[in-house]
């Protein structure tokens, strides 16, 4: 016996704790109307998880506990709880006896216990789900269920035959599948909307994280031009520098010897000469050497100035550069977003307008407004050279005045010289004793006069490699402040061209044109990277953060996907298994209801049918007249699940449907159809309330063998009123109850009262 006992305690109208033992394959619970038998096939359907209070006859959770009596005051809870054999495992747990609990308080608070464990009603369904009960279905049939299954429609006996079959489990999955594959799509749709929320600003970091590697990518090959230009810089002004200093190391050392030489021919002269002419040849000459003097001086200041201009010239291009440069950026759209607001806004107004003079000074308006819009973002793109200017005007002014004196003392040093050489000329034809000297005086001058030229012109070399030199310290700082330590690290910079490597002789010999084509270029590509701004880490980082963000979106879609794949997959295998064994169980149990119908009857025939629902199709015809009209007809809809429809035919009877059977038939006919489901798969216990009230003597004997044969394979408890029930019953219960409102069990072992008997 699968179900070994039952206590019931403050369940309607078991006030107190009453229990039933079953250990009879068929045990009948007997009692007067209104003595709460029928309470105790409720008890089962509330411990086993219903949750429907009709369907326990009650409003609410509170009416299914004792209300109390004159004599007996009301309970507080209700408890009920069986016993069920699990010595073969039918249940999932390692018990040889699976005890199930359900208590309700008058708060309408539920608690389940299963074993002395508090649980879910989610497990205790689980659980009887391996056996195939539940509170409802073809294994507790109430009073005046019995004909449910002959008025239900084809949908829902399809449902109670699926119960009966044992394939709730499939349908259970399936459901489960279902609502997880709806739960997976509406998860994708989120996480699909969750890209399409990160999509815009993804893609302007894409746009921002571009621009950065652009500015990366010409900072680099800035790195390379940089290098080479500082490279090439350094050592040529290095070059030329130790090339020079050098060279002036003779002349410099010659000059200092001819001014000694010069002094003593002088003072050799100065003995042999008393006259007037040979003192004013002297002071000549002297006037000579001061004019020259000043003249070189007048002359390096005169290459200095020359530098600053060419520096303050070269610095004012290299901004018009930038301006112009500047002013072909772009213009941000918001500005010409406003402009254009603006200009909609006074043309909007000139059209409402009729007059023609203010349709005038309306396109005036349009006009000045793109004038001030254009003034401005010029405006914007100018660089202020201003103070370069002025400078450069002032140091040109004072290089024209130089220039000017330089002039005036070439001029005045022509004219000195040309007094010198008269002079020295009648001093020659006067004098032929001081020849010698003077000649000497003469040539020693004019070796001087060559070796200060010499050094001029390097002085004037280095002074302007030295402006260079002013140059290439201005451009390294600039450098390490754009490319960072590597400007520091030109010097191991190597110049490769068609495959060798650039000397420093080639280097040095280069036409410096092509540097300062170098410099040009660096200049344009300064501009570019100042345009396109600087690396912004933050920026790189959310990218980073976004875009790893986004790949796990994908991620996560895909395994979506591939889960939804899964349970489709899974839905439509449960669907096949299910509509198989539905197919091969109504076949069975239509063979079954047709042995149980002739054995009620003594004849006839009872079919299951599969049947699709019908629905209603409207389609054009034409009436008698020709019209086309539009009429409706009952179409079987293809794509709906099969239902049930019964057909019998009942022996020296024409019956052409269940509607025509009177309630005694219908009673058989419902018992059969039970009967039938319940020997295809049988479970652990049947519980029949007064299904047997509208038959005869003759079909109550009829229905005693059956619910015999029932017996061997499943456990019965039957409430009843009919004698010939009770006395196919092992163990009887009587339900009394008193004027207290409580009822009370009695029992009786027919077999122990037999020996008794006996």
């Amino acid at each position: 016996m699968y179900l070994k006992h039952v206590s019931i305690n403050g369940f309607k109208s078991f006030a107190k704790k009453s229990e039933l033992e079953f250990s009879s394959p068929i045990t009948a619970i007997v009692g007067p109307n209104g003595s709460g038998k029928s309470n105790v096939a409720e008890s089962f359907r509330f411990v086993l998880g219903e949750q429907s209070a009709k369907g326990l006859r009650a409003k609410r959770g509170a009416d299914l506990i004792f209300n109390g009596s004159e004599s007996v005051s009301r309970g507080n809870k209700a408890t009920v709880s069986i016993i069920l054999d699990n010595t073969k495992r039918i249940f999932p747990y390692d018990f040889d006896e699976i005890t199930l609990e359900r208590t309700v308080y008058r708060d309408g608070k539920n608690e389940y216990v299963i074993n002395g464990s508090k649980v879910l009603l989610k497990d205790v369904q689980e659980l009887l789900s391996c056996a195939n009960i539940g509170p409802t279905g073809h294994h507790i049939i109430s009073q005046g269920e019995a004909d449910r299954i002959l008025s239900a429609n084809s949908k829902e006996r399809r449902e109670m035959i699926e119960d009966a079959l044992g394939l709730k489990v499939f349908q259970y999955k399936k459901n489960e599948a279902e609502k997880k594959l709806k739960k997976t799509r509406e998860n994708i749709e989120k996480v699909q909307s969750l890209r399409r929320e990160v999509a815009p600003h993804l893609k302007f970091l894409e746009r921002q994280v571009k621009k950065i590697e652009r500015s990366i990518k010409l900072r680099e090959e800035l790195v390379a031009v940089y290098s080479e230009y500082l490279k090439r810089e350094d050592t040529y002004i290095a070059y030329h520098c130790d090339r020079l200093k050098l060279e002036r190391q003779e002349p410099a050392r010659k000059l200092e010897i001819l001014k000694k030489q010069l002094i003593h021919a002088k003072e050799v002269l100065a003995e042999s000469e008393t006259d007037a002419k040979s003192k004013e040849l002297v002071a000549l000459e002297e006037q000579i050497s001061t004019v020259r003097s000043e003249r070189q001086t007048l002359l390096r200041k005169s290459g200095q100035l020359e530098g600053q201009v060419s520096f303050l010239e070269r610095r004012i291009r290299q901004a018009q550069e930038k301006s112009r440069s500047e002013s072909d950026a772009p213009v941000p759209i918001g500005e010409v977003k406003k402009v254009l607001s603006a200009i909609e806004t006074q043309v909007d107004k000139a059209l409402q307008s009729d007059d023609v003079a203010y349709l005038q000074r309306a396109l005036s308006d349009v006009v000045h407004t793109f004038k001030k819009f254009i003034q401005n973002i010029s405006g914007t793109a100018t660089i202020d050279t201003s103070s370069e200017e002025e400078e450069l005007k002032a140091i040109a002014e004072e290089l024209r005045e130089t220039e000017k004196d330089i002039a005036d003392v070439s001029a005045k040093e022509e004219s000195l010289t040309a007094q010198y050489n008269e002079l020295k000329e009648t001093i020659e034809a006067e004098s032929k004793e001081s020849r010698e000297a003077e000649r000497e005086v003469f040539r020693l001058v004019g070796e001087q006069r060559e070796c200060e030229n010499t050094l001029n012109r390097i002085d004037a070399e280095l002074s302007a490699l030295e402006r260079d030199r002013q140059e290439f310290k201005r451009e390294l700082q600039e450098a390490v402040t754009l490319i960072g330590s590597a400007a520091s690290r030109y010097f191991g910079f190597q110049i490769v061209q068609d495959g060798k490597e650039v000397t420093t002789e080639e280097i040095a010999l280069e036409d410096r044109s092509r540097q300062r084509q170098r410099q040009r270029e660096l200049e344009k590509m300064k501009i570019r990277l100042e345009e396109l701004g600087g690396v912004n880490e933050d920026i790189e980082k959310e990218y980073k953060e976004v875009k790893e963000r986004d790949e796990f979106l994908i991620r996560e879609i895909a395994d979506l996907e591939t889960s939804v794949e899964k349970l489709e997959k899974l839905i439509g295998e449960l669907t096949d298994q299910l509509d198989e064994q539905f197919v091969t169980g109504i076949d069975k149990i239509g063979a079954e209801f047709n042995r149980f119908f002739t054995l009620m009857f003594g004849g006839g025939q009872a079919k299951l049918l599969r049947v699709k629902p019908k629905i209603k199709h409207k389609k054009k015809a034409q009436d008698e007249f020709g019209n086309e009209v539009e009429v409706q007809e009952e179409v079987e809809d293809q794509e709906a699940q099969e239902g049930i429809e019964l057909q019998v035919k009942l022996p020296n009877k024409k019956v052409n449907g269940l509607d025509m059977l009177s309630g005694g038939e219908r009673a058989l006919t419902s018992i059969a159809l039970i009967f039938a489901m319940s020997q295809i798969n049988p479970p652990l216990f049947i519980i029949l309330d007064e299904t047997d009230a509208a038959l005869d003597e003759a079909n109550s004997r009829r229905y005693g063998d059956m619910i015999e044969a029932l017996a061997q394979k499943s456990q019965l408890i039957l409430i009843t009123h009919n004698r010939e029930t009770m006395s196919r019953a092992g163990i009887l219960y009587g339900v009394t109850m008193a004027g207290d409102g409580v009822s009370k069990l009695l029992s009786v072992k027919f077999d122990e009262a037999l020996a008794v008997a006996k």
